[in-house]
């Protein structure tokens, strides 16, 4: 029940962002999909990892607003390598842009995880969904008039998760800095 509960949630929220994007302001409106890789790192300290992602944005108001429906893929290893964190978040985002080359967001997300534990240990991997919230800026160098590179980064706060493993609850908090090629369509 409550993952039909989670995914009707995610997909309500990305609907409604559609919706913005396709009848917001259809004149001036200016989509781009924007590829990227990036690194994170649990708050927690631990290994800095690999993520890629891959975002659509929208104008919502020219030059001050835009929209954002992202997802991306992650893992960490937690405790010394016993657990492997996998996730996949689904986020949706709004980017204040007063000056056209800064920008700040903020948004929620529906991060998909699964618990892959160590072969040795006695647990059955596990997967769980959790919503989030995030806050971020970011820079744009534009390449050309329909290119641009697009320097983010993002800090991503949720509840605290339970694992099998002792201590038994973990902050999964994280930063991330990405780099990605913002095309317009």
């Amino acid at each position: 029940m409550r993952t039909l509960l989670a995914v009707f949630g995610v997909g309500a929220m990305l609907g409604v962002l559609l919706g913005a994007l396709a009848f917001g302001a259809p004149s001036a409106m200016a989509v781009e999909i924007v590829p990227s890789v990036g690194i994170t790192r649990s708050v927690d300290g631990g290994e800095t990892n690999k993520s890629v992602g891959l975002a659509l944005r929208g104008s919502l108001i020219p030059r001050v607003l835009k929209s954002e429906i992202g997802a991306s893929y992650r893992s960490e290893d937690q405790f010394g390598g016993d657990l492997q964190l996998k996730m996949w978040p689904v986020t949706a985002s709004l980017l204040l842009t007063p000056i056209p080359t800064l920008y700040g967001s903020a948004g929620v997300g529906w991060y998909h995880t699964t618990f892959d534990y160590d072969e040795a240990l006695p647990f059955g991997d596990e997967t769980k969904e959790e919503f989030g919230v995030h806050v971020g800026g970011g820079l744009r160098i534009p390449l050309a008039p329909a290119a641009a590179i697009d320097l983010g980064g993002r800090y991503v706060m949720m509840r605290d998760q339970e694992s099998k493993l002792v201590p038994e609850k973990f902050n999964p908090d994280f930063w991330t800095l990405s780099l990605g090629l913002a095309l317009g369509l």
